[in-house]
């Protein structure tokens, strides 16, 4: 794009227009995942902004990416949990794509849907290599947290993973309603009284809240996966026994009070121990740990992913004609 043309600005609704292809979703992820491994990426550790009420954060998150997206950009985003109390959603973002040769801006997104999208389909991704060595059967699924992030989780899981869902467990500190899951899988879905119930009767865990504080006490049974985006669920007894770990970036993920960096300051956890995504996707990591090791990932959630991933719905959006130039 040159200099003087115009931005395409799209919002929540453009981006919720076009249709959520999870396999497609997860795709993107995977090949920004090689341009990692590669090296054909940028992506500084991203700084956090508080002020006033140290719940609060704003997050900036620079990356380029290159391979197939060959684009530059930064996501803005905002959590201030007390919002909920106000009626607005926890989450707001904003991310800005530039022409990597240039660095003309072209497109403005401005939704959390993003976001959202994105760490269900890093889960995927995970999920993916879990599936063809570990979960070649019928498991059970649990999601602990059922605000968007765990929504989008399950429409993820049973999107891709449906027909080896024998049981999908569902549990959230404020009551649901069965009535309001995809009426496909109701059969499947139980509503968890519980965090316990729903922990220990799954094989994979999906931990998606907003917890003030470390619940599950409880280490995980054998050969479980915890797929642990919340990041700060788990007392570090509870994880104390488990080898098998997966981040997405040592760096990002051993700070900020998560449970890998309380792993690390009391049980001496180190990089050499973990493996990471690209490990995961590009060399088979998963194949590494037996069939009853508990497997935990902790993904901080990786800049070069966002763009990658802002990146492709620009270009749906244009393809399809949808969002608005901003001159």
């Amino acid at each position: 794009m040159l200099e003087g043309k115009s931005v395409l600005y799209l919002n929540d609704e453009h981006i919720a227009a076009i249709r959520t292809d999870w396999s497609a979703l997860i795709d993107v992820i995977r090949q920004a995942v090689y341009c990692v491994d590669k090296g054909d990426f940028a992506q500084p550790l991203k700084p956090y902004l508080r002020y006033r009420n140290p719940k609060n954060r704003i997050i900036a998150m620079p990356a380029f990416v290159g391979g197939p997206f060959e684009s530059a950009g930064i996501k803005w985003i905002a959590s201030f949990p007390e919002n909920l109390k106000r009626g607005l959603p926890r989450a707001h973002s904003v991310v800005v794509l530039n022409d990597a040769d240039t660095g003309v801006p072209v497109s403005v997104i401005n939704t959390p849907r993003l976001s959202v999208l994105r760490t269900a389909a890093v889960s995927g991704l995970v999920m993916e290599s879990a599936a063809s060595s570990r979960y070649t059967k019928l498991f059970n699924l649990a999601i602990i947290g059922w605000g968007p992030i765990g929504q989008a989780h399950f429409q993820m899981m049973t999107s891709c993973f449906g027909d080896r869902i024998q049981k999908i467990l569902l549990h959230d500190v404020k009551r649901l309603n069965k009535g309001s899951i995809e009426a496909d899988f109701g059969p499947k879905v139980f509503i968890a009284d519980t965090w316990q119930e729903a922990y220990e009767q799954a094989d994979v865990i999906v931990t998606c809240t907003v917890a003030s504080s470390r619940y599950i006490t409880r280490p995980p049974k054998p050969g479980a996966l915890l797929l642990h985006v919340s990041l700060r669920d788990y007392v570090p007894e509870a994880l104390n026994t488990v080898r098998a770990i997966i981040v997405d970036d040592w760096e990002e993920v051993c700070r900020e009070q998560t449970d890998i960096e309380l792993l690390h300051k009391e049980y001496g956890l180190s990089k050499a121990q973990t493996r990471s995504i690209a490990d995961v996707v590009c060399r088979r990591a998963m194949a590494e740990w037996g069939p009853d090791e508990p497997v935990l990932f902790c993904p901080m959630g990786l800049s070069v992913f966002d763009i990658a991933m802002g990146s492709h719905y620009a270009g749906l959006a244009r393809q399809k004609g949808l969002g608005q130039e901003l001159l």
